[in-house]
């Protein structure tokens, strides 16, 4: 029986990763392929419906999946992810001259912010500006930079374009995930020395590959063969590489709580995982 894993194409490179890693997997004795997606919502509607085994989630579709799969009585399991997924920040970023010291002097003013359906640059953070007595849209003006709806913000121009506007003055703050205030830094997106973080979210989790209809043989093999991939070997070291990561880990669910109760407050899904978030439109 073949495994057929889902994939979000939010870049090229996505034929490149999982067509190195299809050839890996299958050279070890597992029957896999995989299919691509323009946007995680058919995806997950896909993986829980069980036309396809697997699929490679982002946070935000690992929500709407567990939520889809519990009101239909199935189970879902987030079977691995990388070890950079694992504990991450989001940050509230300001120019390095400005005023502003600490989330709640931004009332008033104009905050940058990634894609409507961003975990990393729009949810968690708005979370993040409530928890601090900021209501998005009320106490704060809030500026989306809508790009690439639809792809969960992996594709991170929203993030980027925000960067600009704070540089730009058009914003006061703009939030972002951490690895990527420090990847616009090395790019020079925002200059060294040029920004100051006022404001940071509790440790969040990101992607994980999610299992569904697969058999308990097939799943405990792909499992066991992605946890088994070693940085060392320098056939499949170019493809960790390219998916940003250095080792698989066994999936968690902890570490998607924060992002479950910020999907609640912002109204992007409901209970049962319908799209409710009115400005979405993948």
């Amino acid at each position: 029986m073949t495994l057929v894993m889902g994939a979000v194409a939010y870049d090229p490179k996505v034929v490149t990763i999982w067509g190195g890693f299809r050839a890996w997997l299958r050279a070890r004795d597992l029957d896999f392929d995989f299919v691509l997606y323009s946007q995680y919502e058919r995806q997950v509607e896909d993986l829980v419906a069980g036309r396809i085994a697997a699929a490679w989630n982002s946070p935000l579709a690992w929500v709407r999946a567990e939520r889809l799969a519990r009101a239909r009585e199935r189970a879902l399991t987030p079977l691995v992810m990388r070890d950079t997924d694992q504990d991450l920040t989001s940050v509230v970023v300001v120019r390095a001259d400005s005023p502003y010291k600490e989330p709640a002097d931004l009332k008033g003013e104009t905050v940058g912010v990634g894609a409507v359906d961003s975990p990393q640059a729009t949810l968690i953070p708005g979370a993040y500006l409530r928890s601090a007595g900021l209501r998005p849209g009320e106490d704060v003006r809030i500026r989306r930079f809508d790009v690439g709806v639809g792809l969960h913000g992996d594709h991170v121009g929203g993030e980027r374009d925000a960067a600009r506007a704070l540089m730009d003055g058009e914003v006061a703050a703009a939030c972002m995930i951490d690895g990527n205030h420090l990847a616009f830094g090395q790019e020079g997106t925002l200059p060294p020395g040029g920004t100051r973080i006022i404001g940071r979210t509790p440790a969040y989790d990101h992607c994980n590959m999610t299992v569904g209809a697969a058999g308990e043989d097939e799943r405990r093999r792909f499992e066991e063969l992605l946890l088994s991939m070693s940085y060392a070997d320098p056939e499949v070291r170019p493809l960790l590489d390219l998916e940003g990561l250095t080792a698989w880990r066994p999936g968690r669910t902890e570490g998607y709580a924060l992002l479950d109760a910020a999907v609640d407050e912002a109204g992007f899904y409901d209970a049962e995982g319908a799209v409710t978030a009115a400005e979405y439109a993948p």
